[in-house]
């Protein structure tokens, strides 16, 4: 019997259950359970139906919210995940991943109106996670084969999304990624408490069986040179992603024990996997991470699990300014970390060479900079030491020299590949760049939309080029 919508006036939101701070934080299972069916259809029916939909307006992907969440609450899953595969590559991963609380979720309707937001992400997680189950996720098979190939450099995000929209479209694609195993980010740089890996590995072994081919272990620009790519492949994406780690500019920054927060993450997800890896781990430590994105929580949540003496967050701003999601802060806090808000390292203190403190300068908000956001100023005389034995600097990540890679494609200033913003093209004839290496450090899901958006431009442009070669050969 289907159910009417509009029930957020009598039902309350309901997260799936999470497990408690004390236990998850002794492993790196993911924290949330699943909805099961009839929980998932009570939250669904929440929905205020919208005329206009803004869950969807801030969703990256316009994700068409409001009718899957419909369809959940009528029990038409089948229906209902396939309008959600419909305009995401991944939904399962968005769902756990998505900082829904900055996005679709921040922006619903009923939150405004004090009655809690729809559970968006859990219920998108529980869609394709039963359509996995019910063997709905169709194995791809394009309706015809098309000679001319493309290679995509990285196995990111964006390079699976759109590697997933080329090969529907037949064309012979290949993935060069300079790791050992394919996913990017999502296999080595996403906790598993937040991400399992197995979630990943069956899209990747998804496209796989569809017919895309995965050369791992090659870097190019080093086993193969870019202008040799060129030649064999009609179309070309860069989806390399952004890698180098922002500095720490304070004395002793360059300390053997301040680690970058991509380093120690990729050994945890490798030890995870079940690889050996010879660096230290944060057990009986006291740990201080320095930054308050997403990237940070990781890192002091990962700290937490790795058997942390104390693991400390330093962040420059306030709570309410923290550009990472707030409900990753909450789990971080639930599990112990100790939040310094207002809080800049000044120097990074040792004895005989290992670390012992971070000086930090506390801070205060003052006039807004360009951005809109208070620039934050030091206090004077108002300096405090946090004890620690190893730093984690979690201060972003910028582009590596894209020269290496090819020195006439076009960068900003930032060194970021300039695109056509509409088409994804370069400045190279058939090479295209999508996601991060575009964007800058940003969130998974806008890397699948401009993934799969260059897919389409790139489908024309090969399309144009098979015809020029049909009319050649006439």
């Amino acid at each position: 019997m289907p159910q009417r919508m509009l029930k957020f006036v009598d039902v309350d939101r309901q997260m799936p259950d999470k497990r408690d701070a004390d236990v998850r934080a002794e492993d790196f299972s993911e924290i949330y359970g699943d909805y099961i069916l009839e929980k998932a259809e009570e939250q669904a029916s929440r929905c205020s139906q919208c005329g206009v939909p803004f869950c969807q307006n801030h969703c990256p992907l316009q994700n068409n919210i409001p009718d899957w969440l419909r369809l959940t609450a009528e029990g038409r899953l089948k229906e209902a995940y396939a309008i959600s595969a419909a305009t995401n590559a991944m939904p399962e991963i968005c769902g756990r991943i998505c900082p829904q609380d900055r996005l679709c979720e921040g922006n619903c309707v009923i939150e405004q109106s004090g009655h809690g937001t729809v559970t968006i992400g859990s219920v998108e997680r529980f869609l394709t996670d039963n359509a996995w189950k019910e063997g709905w996720v169709a194995p791809i098979k394009p309706r015809v084969e098309r000679e001319l190939s493309v290679g995509i450099i990285g196995s990111g995000p964006a390079g699976l999304a759109a590697a997933e929209a080329l090969r529907e479209q037949g064309w012979q694609v290949t993935i060069y990624e300079r790791a050992d195993r394919p996913g990017g980010l999502l296999i080595y740089g996403i906790p598993n408490f937040k991400l399992e890996k197995s979630i990943v590995e069956r899209r990747t072994q998804r496209l796989e069986e569809g017919g895309v081919t995965f050369e791992l272990g090659v870097d190019v620009g080093a086993d193969i040179s870019f202008d040799k790519l060129r030649e064999k492949h009609s179309a070309v994406l860069i989806a390399t992603g952004v890698y180098k780690a922002r500095d720490l500019e304070c004395p002793g920054a360059g300390l053997e024990d301040v680690r970058p927060a991509l380093n120690f993450l990729i050994d945890s997800n490798k030890r995870g996997l079940g690889d050996e890896i010879e660096s230290e781990t944060a057990e009986g430590k006291d740990v201080v991470v320095i930054g308050g994105g997403d990237t940070a929580m990781d890192c002091v949540r990962t700290a937490v699990r790795q058997g942390a003496k104390s693991v400390t967050c330093l962040y420059r701003r306030d709570e309410a300014n923290m550009p990472g999601s707030a409900r990753e802060t909450y789990n971080a806090k639930e599990e112990g970390v100790d939040f310094r808000w207002l809080a800049a390292p000044k120097a990074i203190l040792d004895k005989d060479g290992k670390i012992s403190a971070v000086k930090a300068d506390k801070m205060r908000l003052g006039i807004k900079d360009a951005s809109g956001r208070q620039r934050p100023e030091a206090i004077q005389g108002a300096d405090f030491d946090v004890k620690a034995d190893l730093v984690i600097k979690a201060l972003g990540f910028l582009p590596e020299n894209m020269e290496n890679l090819k020195p006439e494609l076009a960068t900003t200033r930032w060194g970021t590949i300039k695109v056509n913003p509409v088409t994804f093209e370069t400045n190279l004839d058939g090479v295209y760049a999508a996601g991060d290496i575009v964007r800058g450090a940003s969130l998974v899901v806008w890397a699948i939309r401009e993934g799969r958006d260059a897919a389409d431009h790139m489908h024309k442009y090969l399309l144009a080029q098979q015809a020029e070669l049909l009319e050649a050969a006439e």
